[in-house]
C-alpha cells in the first residue's frame, strides 16, 4: 500500500498538473528508448545463443517463447505494485528484473546451461512487459483529451530501441573477446547496461509519481481491502463496455499481428528470398507497428477511440487480403501487408490502451491495465506457436484467413457503439 508520505509527495497544486505530466513523458520517453534497445538487443540473438547452447534448432525457439510467456507472467505483479506503490516501482522494477534475468543469461552462456539461459530469458521477459506498462503511466495526469497521444508518443519511442538494437549485436560480440566470453553472451550484457540505466532514470526522476499524483489530485485514495487480483480485474474489465471494447481489440490486434508476422519469414524462405529482402519485409513491419503509432494517437484524441479503432480493423482486413494472397516469391505484396499489418497494430494499441485507461476507475486502472497486458502477451505467445500449426498443415493463405477470423469479436463489441455516435 502506498504510505502517507509517499501519498504527501505525490500530492501537488493543479496547476502544477501539466507541468509534471510533460515531465513524466520526457522521462517515460528515454527510459522506453533504454527498454527498447535492451529488448532488441537480446531477442535478436536469443534463438541463436540457446541453439548454440543445447545444440538443437527444435530448442532455439524456446528461447523467444520463454521471453514471451516471462513478459506475460511479470504483467500482472508489475500492475500491482504500480498500483500500490506507483508507476516509478511498477515500471521500474519490470526493467530491474529484465536486467536480472540478461545477467543470467550471460553466466549460463559461459557455464553452457541451456536450463539457466532460458530461465534468464523468462526473467528477460519482465523487460518488455514494462515497456508496455510505460504507455498506461504516460495517462495518468494527462487530460482526457490528450491521453492518447500521450499513450501513443511513449510507444512511438520504442522505435528507436527496436531498430537500434538488433545492429549493436556485432559490436556487442566484439566486446566479449576481453572478457573470455562467449560473443553472443555481448548483447545480453549491453541489454542488462539498458535496463539498469532506464530502472535508474525512472526510479529516481519519476518524481512526483504520476499515479500517485492523479490519485492525490481527485482524491481517489485506494481503499485498504482492494482486490488486486487477475479475476477482480477482468470482472472490473467486463463491467465496463469501453474497457472490454479495448481489451478485445488489444489482445485481437497481438493476436493476428503476431501470428501473421512470426511465419512470414518461413513463407518467403520457402520460395528462395533473400535473408535480406526478409529483413526488409519485417523492418517496414516494425516501422509500421511503431513510427506512426503518435497519428493514431492525435486520431484517437480528434475523432475518438472507437473509430480507430475502426481505422485498426480496416488496416488488418487489407493487411490479411495483401499478404494471404500473396506467393512465397512476392516480397513486395508481402512486404506491403506485413507494412499494413504493423499499422494495424499501433492503431488497435493505441486506442484500446486508451479505451481501458478511459472505462475503468482510477483506483482499479492500474490492475485492470496489467491484466490487459497479460492476456494480451499470453495471447500472442499462443498465436505464435498455433500459427506454425496452422502453416504447417494447410499453408500460409489457410493462417491469414484465420486471422481475419479474429476480427470478428472486436467488430460484434464496435459496431454498436459506431451506431451509437452516428444516432448521437
Amino acid at each position: 500500500m502506498v504510505t502517507e508520505g509517499e501519498m504527501a509527495s505525490a500530492s501537488t497544486h493543479p496547476v502544477d498538473a501539466y507541468r509534471v505530466q510533460r515531465r513524466t513523458v520526457r522521462i517515460l520517453v528515454a527510459a522506453q528508448i533504454l527498454g527498447g534497445l535492451g529488448v532488441g538487443s537480446g531477442i535478436a540473438v536469443g534463438s541463436l545463443l540457446v541453439e548454440q547452447l543445447s545444440g538443437s534448432a527444435t530448442l532455439a525457439g524456446l528461447a523467444l517463447t520463454a521471453s514471451v510467456l516471462g513478459g506475460a507472467l511479470a504483467a500482472v505483479p508489475l500492475a500491482r505494485l504500480s498500483q500500490s506503490r506507483g508507476r516509478r516501482w511498477g515500471v521500474g522494477m519490470g526493467y530491474a528484473t529484465g536486467a536480472v534475468g540478461g545477467l543470467l543469461v550471460v553466466v549460463a552462456a559461459d557455464a553452457g546451461a541451456v536450463l539457466f539461459a532460458l530461465l534468464g530469458m523468462t526473467l528477460f521477459g519482465a523487460a518488455s512487459a514494462a515497456n508496455l506498462q510505460a504507455r498506461f503511466a504516460a495517462t495518468d495526469l494527462a487530460a482526457v483529451e490528450h491521453r492518447a497521444r500521450a499513450l501513443s508518443i511513449v510507444v512511438w519511442a520504442t522505435t528507436i530501441g527496436a531498430v537500434v538494437g538488433p545492429n549493436l549485436v556485432e559490436p556487442a560480440g566484439r566486446s566479449m573477446q576481453a572478457l573470455g566470453l562467449p560473443p553472443l553472451a555481448g548483447p545480453f550484457l549491453w541489454s542488462v547496461a539498458a535496463f539498469s540505466a532506464g530502472a535508474l532514470i525512472l526510479l529516481l526522476a519519476l518524481r512526483p509519481d504520476p499515479l500517485l499524483s492523479a490519485r492525490a489530485l481527485r482524491g481517489a485514495d485506494e481503499p485498504a481491502d482492494a482486490n488486486t487480483s487477475l479475476r477482480a480485474a477482468f470482472g472490473v474489465v467486463a463491467n465496463a463496455p469501453l474497457a472490454l471494447l479495448g481489451l478485445a481489440t488489444v489482445v485481437v490486434a497481438h493476436s493476428v499481428m503476431v501470428g501473421v508476422m512470426v511465419m512470414t519469414p518461413v513463407h518467403m524462405s520457402r520460395g528462395g528470398t533473400a535473408l535480406r529482402i526478409i529483413g526488409l519485409v519485417i523492418s517496414g513491419h516494425i516501422a509500421g507497428m511503431y513510427a506512426f503509432s503518435p497519428v493514431f494517437g492525435w486520431l484517437a484524441d480528434r475523432i475518438g477511440r472507437v473509430p480507430v479503432v475502426g481505422v485498426s480493423i480496416g488496416f488488418f482486413a487489407g493487411a490479411l487480403v495483401v499478404a494471404g494472397t500473396a506467393g512465397d516469391h512476392a516480397a513486395g505484396q508481402l512486404g506491403l501487408g506485413l507494412f499494413l499489418l504493423g499499422l494495424g497494430w499501433s492503431a488497435g494499441l493505441v486506442a484500446g490502451s486508451t479505451l481501458i485507461t478511459d472505462g475503468v476507475a482510477l483506483p482499479d486502472r492500474a490492475g485492470a491495465q496489467g491484466a490487459a497486458d497479460f492476456l494480451m502477451q499470453f495471447s500472442g505467445a499462443a498465436a505464435g506457436a498455433l500459427a506454425g500449426v496452422i502453416v504447417g498443415a494447410a499453408g500460409y493463405g489457410v493462417l491469414t484467413a484465420a486471422a481475419a477470423v479474429l476480427l470478428v469479436p472486436v467488430l460484434l463489441l464496435a459496431v454498436p457503439k459506431w451506431r451509437a455516435a452516428g444516432a448521437a
